[in-house]
Order: structure tokens, then C-alpha cells, then sequence
């Protein structure tokens, strides 16, 4: 069964115990989904207003690629358990097993691969987010700002699970090309995400 058709009680009962997934991957996915939802809610309370007729087309357009990506968020929730089930039985296979080091090997890549799509959809969130806070109506800012929050936390968070694997990669050559991707996606992102959040900071204390 999907992750996708569990309540929120019993995903968050499932995330808290001991079992293997869902983990921080799809945790991340999940917030960034959520964040990406409160940037389009902001569109949806700004189309048909008057004061907004003008930009109107643009927010549709915003809230069009919002959901798109925030159902791709929600598919790499289970895609993340999937790929974590290999890596978790690939590290109980004895050090002496002839065929290690190469199943450790693919189980690795898959497992970042994930984490690593988590991330790249992040960053096209938060560029929704960031457009939707300049032309979005007023009374919804501070949404905007939360969305933001949580795309952050996420990009963050599926950092992590990008680089705690990279880390055990004997390919070097791979690993340097994946952290410097993630590394440049979370330097980019968090700071947009950081200046999302002090405009809006701003706006609401006045």
C-alpha cells in the first residue's frame, strides 16, 4: 500500500516507529508538498479578486506548475521507500561476499537518486513560492512565508539523505558530482527560501 493512502495519524505513528520507512526522505518530500500547497493557496485567494485582475493569468499559471509539482513531491515519498529497502539489505550482506561491493554500489546511487529529485522539485517550489509572495494577494502573505519555512526545512532535510550516502560511495567520482549538485541547490534555495521569509517577516510586523 502507498504511503499516500495513509491518514496523517497513522503516517506519523508509522515515521515514528522503528520502522525503516518512511524515513527523512520521505518526511522532506512530505513538508515540501505541504509548503508547496500553502504557496498555491496563496493563488487560489488571490484569483478573482479585483485588485489582482492583472496579474491573474500569471498566478494561474504559478498554481498549474504548483500542482504538478507538488503531486511529483508526493509520488518520491514512496519512490524514497522503495529505494531505501535495496540499501538496507545491501549493508547486511557479510564484508567477505564477493558481491558487495557491487550491490552496495547500485543500492547507493538508487538511494540518492531520490533524496536528489526531492531536492531539485524543492528548489522549483520555492521559486513558485518566491513569485507567488511578490504578486499574491496581501492577506495571505504570511502563508507564503510559512511555505517558504518549510520548503527550507525540507531542501535541508534532503540534503542529509543525499550526503549520508555519498559519503559511503566507493565511487568518488559520483559522490562529488551529487554533493556538489546538492550542495549547490541547498546554498541557492535556503537563501531564497531565508529571503522569502524576511520580506514577509517585514511586511507583517510593519
Amino acid at each position: 500500500m502507498s504511503f499516500l493512502d495513509k491518514d496523517v495519524k497513522e503516517f506519523t505513528d508509522i515515521l515514528a516507529s522503528k520502522a525503516p520507512v518512511p524515513g527523512g526522505g520521505g518526511a522532506s518530500a512530505l513538508v515540501a508538498a505541504i509548503g508547496m500547497a500553502l504557496g498555491n493557496m496563496v493563488g487560489s485567494l488571490t484569483v478573482g479578486k479585483k485588485k489582482y485582475a492583472d496579474v491573474e493569468d500569471e498566478v494561474k499559471q504559478l498554481m498549474e506548475q504548483g500542482d504538478e509539482v507538488r503531486a511529483n513531491l508526493l509520488k518520491l515519498i514512496d519512490a524514497d521507500a522503495v529505494a531505501f529497502e535495496p540499501l538496507s539489505k545491501a549493508y547486511g550482506i557479510p564484508k567477505d561476499d564477493p558481491t558487495r561491493d557491487e550491490v552496495m554500489a547500485k543500492a547507493l546511487k538508487d538511494a540518492c537518486a531520490v533524496p536528489m529529485d526531492i531536492m531539485r522539485e524543492i528548489g522549483k517550489a520555492i521559486d513558485l513560492i518566491d513569485r507567488m509572495s511578490q504578486i499574491g494577494t496581501a492577506i495571505a502573505i504570511s502563508d507564503a512565508g510559512c511555505a517558504a519555512v518549510c520548503c527550507k526545512a525540507s531542501m535541508e532535510a534532503a540534503s542529509l539523505n543525499v550526503f549520508i550516502n555519498t559519503k559511503s560511495m566507493k565511487d568518488r567520482e559520483l559522490a562529488k558530482q551529487l554533493e556538489d549538485e546538492a550542495n549547490d541547490l541547498l546554498v541557492r534555495y535556503t537563501n531564497k527560501a531565508d529571503k522569502v521569509f524576511g520580506d514577509v517577516f517585514t511586511r507583517v510586523r510593519g
